[in-house]
């Protein structure tokens, strides 16, 4: 890789999708630059038995770390499960058993495994149960000495909960800490995740400084967020989860809201940039969302099954609504080879006049069903067979002899 193709991947990897970078993007560039090997980490809490999308927006920022060379760690919270993160909630979380952990585990490294190349020589799986459980009393007393109680009570969350007079639990001030410790123990050089963990991470900037003097990066991700702002995810039910079949995951993502496009683009696909600004230019000129979104379904299919699945799903779907679309009592006309499609429409009473054909189709209001394409051409000639939908209520089936 040339020089300035490593330089244009590093800016890109510190601008797709980030919502901030810690200390600066300056600083981080600098350090990517120098071309010193540096360890990156992202923290998973196994609280569910699959992972989702929302997840995903960092492990594929993860590859491309992996892809230049660095060092990538995939820590499972083994114990921070136990405390369970407070972020964004108005109640203490419940905890689960080391058994249901390890039962929501089972699957991860498979589902991991299609984003990240698990044969690569720089990826390492660890679990912070493993040191975290052998801290002694003195050793708490040591990490907790590193923090202040207005310091943890900044907290969003907290702060919210203090208004609503609702109970905050000691352990819930420990969970910020021990994942500070988990970065530490690493000796990690960044640290990712969603914007909801920028609290947690910089905490970690913070115990870091104090007990290595070292300056710990953190890169902050913007959040897949749904219709209302909401965070895509296992908490609100509304998760795309990486384990779905290509059909449920292509029409969960065609059911996604038009403003969801361009962000699902930006974090959930490896759509270069420049392609998904032309896509953008094209919306904002006309382009039908439907023809976008099918797009980011399938870039995203491709991702957790494979191109020809992806492309085998799109087929299905575009079938599928085709059926259900067009009514029973649809009207059937023949023409002949060659035909003009207006003036075919004008013979059986469909449309009055060539003059309504053409501003239906300068308005993008003619569609041809199976395909989801509108009609541009003002003087098309028919070829084959083909079902149209004309304005809203209009339904035509052409059979061409």
């Amino acid at each position: 890789m040339s020089e300035g193709e490593n330089e244009t991947k590093i800016k890109e990897l510190l601008t797709r999708g980030v919502s901030a970078v810690y200390p600066t993007k300056d600083f981080l560039e600098e350090k990517l630059k120098s071309g010193k090997k540096l360890t990156i980490y992202f923290g998973i809490d196994p609280t569910a038995p699959t992972l989702h999308l929302g997840s995903a927006v960092s492990l594929l920022k993860l590859r491309g770390f992996q892809d230049l060379g660095h060092d990538v760690i995939i820590l499972y919270g083994g114990f921070t499960a136990r405390i369970g993160d407070p972020t964004d909630k108005l109640a203490a979380r419940q905890p689960l058993s080391g058994e249901q952990i390890k039962k929501n585990l089972a699957n991860y490294k498979k589902l991991i495994g299609k984003i990240l190349d698990l044969k690569a020589a720089n990826i390492r799986f660890l679990d912070n149960e493993k040191w975290s459980n052998k801290l002694k009393p003195v050793d708490l007393l040591d990490l907790t000495s590193k923090f202040t109680v207005a310091q943890l009570l900044e907290r969003d969350m907290f702060q919210e909960r203090i208004k609503q007079g609702k109970e905050i639990h000691l352990h819930e001030f420990f969970y910020p800490l021990f994942q500070a410790y988990d970065a530490v123990t690493m000796d990690v050089d960044i640290q990712i995740g969603g914007n909801d963990q920028t609290f947690n991470m910089l905490a970690g900037r913070t115990l870091m400084r104090k007990m290595k003097n070292k300056e710990q990066a953190v890169i902050v991700m913007k959040l897949l967020v749904d219709s209302s702002g909401k965070k895509m995810g296992k908490t609100e039910g509304n998760m795309v989860a990486l384990n779905e079949s290509a059909d449920q995951m292509f029409g969960k993502i065609m059911s996604w809201t038009d403003g969801m496009i361009i962000p699902g683009l930006e974090l959930c696909t490896a759509l270069p940039m420049r392609e998904i600004e032309a896509i953008k230019i094209k919306l904002g000129s006309g382009m039908n969302p439907r023809d976008a979104k099918l797009i980011l379904a399938e870039e995203i299919v491709k991702i957790y099954h494979s191109l020809s699945a992806a492309k085998k799903t799109k087929e299905n779907f575009l079938s599928a609504f085709s059926k259900k679309e067009i009514p029973s009592d649809i009207m059937e006309v023949k023409a002949k080879k060659g035909e003009v499609l207006a003036d075919v429409l004008i013979k059986v009473n469909i449309i009055a006049s060539k003059s309504e054909f053409s501003r239906l189709v300068l308005g993008g209001a003619v569609r041809e069903i199976s395909s989801d394409e509108k009609i541009t051409d003002q003087r098309i000639n028919l070829e084959k067979d083909i079902i149209l939908k004309i304005g809203k209520h209009r339904f035509v089936k052409i059979v061409v002899e």
